[in-house]
């Protein structure tokens, strides 16, 4: 027999090791936002994604979530005219990384919260895992 609140536990702990991917992913996106090549026309940093998946945990008999894919966004690069930039293409384009800051911030704001959500079931889990420990002492 599978424990109910184990389960729940091993669940939210599959949701935070996502998250916390997710989280690393978005945060290296957004410090690398200006990062260009070195060299004239060479490609500057490119975005990475992270898509997940659900599989199921037989050991605990429910569906949790894992990373699937780590991957880069091929949407294409922003060119801006500077030509003392040492990137500087023959014609003073330089190629800026394809990372919107704002969408970055907004996948940030989603993966927070969805990373608070699986703690708060953690929370939940320990506090009926007191709750019914005191329940046992007493009777």
């Amino acid at each position: 027999m599978i424990d109910p609140l184990a389960s729940a536990s091993q669940i939210a702990a599959s949701g935070l090791r996502a998250q916390s991917t997710r989280l690393r992913i978005v945060a290296e996106n957004l410090a690398n936002a200006q990062s260009t090549g070195t060299t004239p026309g060479a490609d500057p940093y490119v975005r990475k994604t992270v898509s997940f998946e659900s599989v199921l945990d037989r050991t605990i008999d429910a569906a949790s979530v894992k990373v699937k894919a780590l991957g880069v966004d091929n949407a294409p690069f922003r060119l801006e005219h500077d030509p003392s930039h040492p990137a500087a293409d023959e014609n003073g384009n330089v190629k800026m990384p394809n990372v919107n800051p704002i969408i970055e911030m907004a996948d940030l704001r989603e993966t927070t919260r969805s990373y608070e959500a699986n703690l708060q079931v953690m929370k939940q889990v320990r506090n009926m895992f007191s709750t019914t420990i005191d329940l046992l002492r007493n009777s």
